[in-house]
């Protein structure tokens, strides 16, 4: 635990007066003011994230996480846990839309298997750092114990520390973990689960009511204290999502840009911003997942998502889809013609 309160106090807020220069190199482009909307102010964030006067992306790395979870004994799921590990390969062999949109943007996909349930072969390009065969059964006690959080984001931190990325995805891939994700959301924001609580991989409406009930059984079993986020994500949480919260932490430290995926990958960031509150300011959200809870999510942590185009894939594929967008923005930003440069006039007093 000391060590964890150790690498928090490294995360320190961006300087906000780094905006200034950014707006005023904004309004010297060749556009009238504002026409680019939300890049405009994508590009401001990156300049304030980074420091830089003239940011670049140019290693973007989306960490794919993976790990089995316990409460799929629930019948929570309409895959079976196997498909985790399914998936994993898939991954590996570059055959996930995640790799797909990866290579559309020029991302790096970073897989690493945290704790699925199969013991997985040795697969190129997937990382074995396995800390537990998947979670134990929210419904009837803590998924995890405070050792295995701590161990789990740990390795995330780690992950990023090793690939040095200048920006940063979020992804993860785990069958049962938008039943922990919903179970997160509640707990940590006190939202009603029925509010919170999706339909996942696309169940029917028997098997999301059942589902409902595992959140709330989960909840009155575990009683997660939300002024304690990591016992909140030790008693409901998932190792992938633990190692997630070890990312989005690590990038702040690093000042490179954080861009969250859906529901799972925001349920990790806001664990992590409750743990330093500083985090919120290197976060990006790419999109709206069509997942009810993630909705709730961006609500408390301030942030207004970019894309909505009714995802609810995971893997980091909302994540790919935001790091394209966060380029565009800066390509406009740092190559456009001034009306100096290009002798157009510019606005009338």
């Amino acid at each position: 635990m000391k060590e964890i309160e150790s690498f928090l106090r490294r995360i320190v807020a961006p300087d906000p007066l780094v905006a200034l220069g950014a707006y005023r190199r904004l309004e010297s482009l060749t556009k009238p003011r504002g026409s680019l909307g939300r890049l405009e102010e994508l590009a401001v964030r990156a300049a304030v994230i980074t420091g830089q006067a003239m940011p670049r992306v140019a290693a973007p790395v989306i960490f794919t996480l993976a790990g089995d979870h316990g409460v799929v004994a629930e019948g929570v799921s309409a895959y079976p846990q196997a498909v985790t590990a399914q998936m994993v390969e898939n991954f590996a062999r570059g055959g996930a839309a995640v790799n797909v949109l990866a290579r559309h943007v020029d991302a790096r996909v970073v897989v690493a298997d945290l704790g699925v349930a199969t013991e997985l072969p040795s697969y190129r390009g997937v990382l074995a750092r396995k800390i537990a065969p998947g979670t134990r059964n929210l419904a009837r006690g803590p998924a995890m114990t405070r050792e295995e959080t701590l161990a789990a984001i740990g390795i995330g931190v780690a992950l990023v520390e090793e690939a040095v990325p200048d920006c940063i995805g979020t992804g993860e891939m785990g069958i049962g973990n938008t039943t922990a994700a919903s179970a997160l959301t509640a707990a940590l924001t006190g939202a009603d689960p029925r509010a919170v609580t999706g339909r996942g991989t696309g169940v029917d409406d028997a098997v999301w009511a059942r589902k409902l009930e595992v959140v709330k059984r989960a909840l009155a079993t575990n009683r997660p204290d939300p002024r304690d986020p990591l016992g909140v994500l030790t008693a409901v949480g998932g190792l992938e999502i633990a190692g997630l919260v070890g990312v989005i932490l690590a990038g702040a430290a690093r000042r490179v840009p954080v861009v969250l995926d859906g529901f799972i990958a925001t349920a990790a960031a806001l664990v992590a911003v409750r743990l330093r509150g500083e985090v919120r300011e290197y976060l990006i959200a790419a999109h709206r997942s069509a997942e009810p809870g993630h909705a709730r999510l961006l609500e408390a942590l301030g942030l207004a998502p970019y894309l909505d185009l009714g995802m609810r894939l995971g893997e980091g594929t909302g994540a790919a889809l935001g790091i394209g967008v966060l380029r565009a923005a800066l390509a406009c930003y740092t190559d456009m013609a001034t009306f100096k440069d290009a002798g157009v006039s510019e606005r009338l007093p």
